[in-house]
């Protein structure tokens, strides 16, 4: 498909006539000499001066009109090339049916806790969080997924997208504390019902990974549950953390232990539940599969097809028209041939 960038380039094609009716044109009294007061300085030799620039007009008044063609040509052409024609090259893409996971991770102070174990070594919170979640992403094949964390504040890492691979290296990259130390579960459940129900219903679907203390943010997490619900958005919560009464945490390089790092689960359960979601263990192995199974029951969002336009720049061909006309106009400033004659151009 044809087009032009800049249309509204074309309002210059008018501009010579425009001077030229409304140039003021100079009088005989104006180029003439009054005795006693010159209003113009004069070159000493005008008449060899015109000559070398060649300033003579056609002599044949065919010379002339073919003269007066190439002038017009050549401003349309230039006009043609600043209004910057392009063709429009269509292509579209297709996309399978899917579903729309927006994933929300606590990345407050708590989440450094060392409260699990994996082989025998002590683990943090969010050591388990990424494990599970990594699994998750790489499984989740045609699905859009986005990324949110939170700790004081909930950030979109990531929108909606296809490219698992580059959540995954987002993901990879999230430390405890990166948010702030606050757990602002609420306002991340809350941003995620923002950018999901933009899409499709059926499909929409919020996994919250956190350990169930909130601790900041303006809204609370059951009322946040109340409005995903309300937007047909189905809320999937994963518990990371124990019921010890003091749990190990490492701060400022040094080992400590605290009682006021919890687990709520029965908070995190009711977010779920007021959804129609499911609640899962983080260290449960079969929670994947679980959590799988019930996502694959949704409905799935309907195959998509988006078409775009790739702009293959044409501007290049009017300003190839205006060159040859300025070479023929230097070529033929007469309506002849110019020839060398006595070591110059006559």
């Amino acid at each position: 498909m044809f087009d032009f960038h800049w249309p509204w380039m074309a309002l210059l094609l008018p501009l010579p006539l425009l001077v030229r009716h409304f140039w003021p044109r100079p009088t005989n009294d104006q180029d003439s000499l009054v005795e006693g007061r010159q209003t113009t300085l004069l070159h000493p030799s005008l008449a060899h001066l015109q000559e070398a620039f060649q300033t003579r007009r056609p002599r044949t008044p065919l010379a002339a009109r073919l003269y007066q063609l190439l002038l017009a040509l050549l401003w349309i052409a230039l006009v043609g090339a600043l209004m910057r024609p392009q063709w429009l090259e269509p292509y579209t893409e297709n996309r399978t049916p899917g579903y729309d996971l927006m994933i929300a991770i606590d990345a407050s102070h708590s989440m450094n806790a060392l409260d699990f174990t994996l082989h025998g070594k002590e683990v943090s919170r969010m050591q388990v969080v990424k494990g599970v979640v990594d699994k998750f992403i790489a499984a989740r094949q045609g699905d859009r997924i986005g990324l949110v964390i939170f700790g004081s504040q909930a950030y979109v890492l990531s929108p909606l997208t296809f490219d698992r691979r580059a959540v995954a290296s987002l993901l990879n990259d999230v430390v405890p504390r990166i948010a702030g130390d606050g757990t602002a579960m609420g306002d991340a459940i809350g941003l995620g019902v923002k950018k999901l129900r933009e899409r499709p219903k059926g499909s929409r679907v919020l996994l919250l990974i956190t350990d169930g203390e909130n601790t900041a943010g303006v809204i609370p997490p059951l009322k946040a549950a109340q409005l995903a619900a309300k937007e047909g958005i189905r809320i999937y919560t994963i518990g990371v953390g124990s019921n010890r009464a003091e749990v190990p945490i490492m701060e400022n390089g040094r080992l400590t232990y605290r009682d006021d790092l919890g687990f709520d689960e029965a908070a995190i359960r009711k977010i779920a539940e007021t959804t129609g979601g499911a609640y899962f263990r983080g260290t449960d192995t079969a929670a994947l599969e679980k959590i799988y199974r019930q996502i694959d029951a949704l409905e799935k969002t309907e195959a998509e097809s988006r078409t775009v336009f790739i702009p293959q720049p044409l501007y290049y061909w009017p300003l190839g028209i205006g060159l040859c006309c300025l070479l023929l106009l230097g070529l033929f400033p007469e309506g002849r041939r110019r020839t060398l004659k006595g070591g110059g151009y006559a």
